[in-house]
């Protein structure tokens, strides 16, 4: 066996800013040709399908949440206590436990009676635009007109919250996301520390106000959450409900944006979502395939891991690549919301940690493109995109778009 830190690899630097965009893929791209591995200034990147599903999946493996706020001295606070109790830093039969408490909050059923509310939040935006069902707009910057309200509204709704709520959820969500971004960590842990404190008493609040008057909605759900006589704690209800926050929104955020800009650049495939807007399904698919939002995924040895040959001591850091195991299939640098597609992506993770949210992530995104498919004929960029950095949330600053009215 040969210890990965022997191995001549290509070397990566996911934080420069010109690593993004079409620059990014050609880069990533560059690299897997010259094998499965290559290396970064803080993990190793893995490169290949099987071998991230190896990674995600391995029980000697993983997420590194509490080694990467060691790293930058987030040792003690509000910020390292979330982290600490973040569900993505559970392991074992902790873990276990809190997954079969709350999985029936985020099965497909549960992520499908919330469609109607997501249905009426688009048709609101839209309308916001000015009147653009009878041609009163053609043209916006998507991010700020849709992408960004879009989710927080609809995680309100999930939550039981005012819909005026929205928008402060929407900073905590990207505030409290950054703790998986390294520049972040670098620069910005006091807002962080604010958002995590301002958060957590938002929770507090809403599950004190939910115990006395119970809801059809999530946080209802997850206080009368039982499984065999166990309930979750009133702690773990807080985390899990800042969990679904700050996940839910930037995230949602990111996907819906770079969906935009992918049809924008292939019209032809947008034709065909106005043609038939039962593709709808297979659309969301091929966007998360081609553009996954968490284009890395981190993860940490445990334990010493072998795998191809190679040594990963304890305390090695990877990063399985989503967007390189992704196109990993015929045909897989292409954008075709026809095509047919083995259904193996990683963009949502894969093993136990695989991304609760993902059915509700995947009807909002459904529901979107449903919507805006037709009501914008012609849809072309209206400007340069302003792209964010990939080593965190892959998402987008500012959209401008286009389109034919009337």
């Amino acid at each position: 066996m040969t210890l990965v830190s022997d191995l001549d690899l290509p070397s990566a630097d996911l934080t420069a800013a010109s690593e993004a965009g079409d620059d990014y893929h050609q880069m990533l791209a560059g690299l897997r040709e010259q094998g499965w591995l290559a290396s970064s200034p803080v993990a190793f990147l893995v490169l290949d399908r099987e071998a991230g599903e190896f990674f995600l999946r391995a029980r000697t493996a993983a997420f590194p949440g509490r080694e990467l706020a060691d790293l930058f001295g987030i040792t003690s606070g509000p910020l390292r206590e979330q982290i600490d109790a973040n569900i993505l830093n559970q392991q074992g039969e902790r873990h276990r436990r809190l997954r079969a408490l709350v999985g029936p909050a985020f099965t497909p059923r549960a992520a499908d009676r919330w469609r109607p509310a997501m249905r009426g939040f688009l048709a609101r935006l839209w309308d916001s635009l000015g009147g653009a069902d009878s041609g009163g707009a053609d043209s916006c910057d998507f991010v700020t007109a849709l992408a960004k309200p879009y989710p927080s509204l609809t995680i309100a709704a999930v939550l039981g919250a005012p819909d005026e709520d929205a928008p402060r959820l929407h900073e905590w969500s990207s505030l409290v996301q950054k703790q998986f971004d390294i520049t972040a960590l670098a620069s910005r842990v006091a807002d962080m520390e604010r958002a995590v404190t301002e958060l957590t008493s938002y929770v507090e609040a809403l599950l004190r106000q939910r115990r006395d008057e119970p809801g059809d909605d999530l946080v209802t759900a997850l206080l009368s959450a039982e499984n065999s006589g166990d309930r979750l704690s009133h702690a773990e209800c807080v985390n899990l409900v800042l969990n679904v926050i700050a996940g839910g929104i930037d995230t949602t955020q990111a996907q819906l944006s770079q969906a935009m800009r992918l049809f924008a650049a292939h019209p032809h495939q947008w034709d065909r979502l106005r043609e038939d807007p039962g593709l709808a399904a297979r659309a969301v698919e091929e966007v998360l395939r081609v553009e996954p939002i968490t284009p890395f995924t981190a993860r940490i040895c445990t334990e010493q891991t072998e795998h191809r040959g190679v040594t990963f001591p304890a305390g090695t850091i990877v990063a399985i690549c989503a967007e390189r195991a992704n196109r990993e299939q015929d045909r897989g640098e292409e954008f075709d919301i026809t095509a047919e597609r083995d259904g193996r992506l990683l963009t949502f993770g894969a093993g136990a940690h695989y991304c609760l949210g993902a059915n509700l992530a995947r009807a909002e995104l459904e529901e979107a493109l449903t919507f805006l498919a037709p009501r914008m004929p012609g849809l072309a960029p209206g400007g340069p995109a302003i792209m964010g950095g990939v080593e965190g949330i892959y998402g987008i600053d500012t959209l401008p778009l286009r389109w034919s009215s009337g």
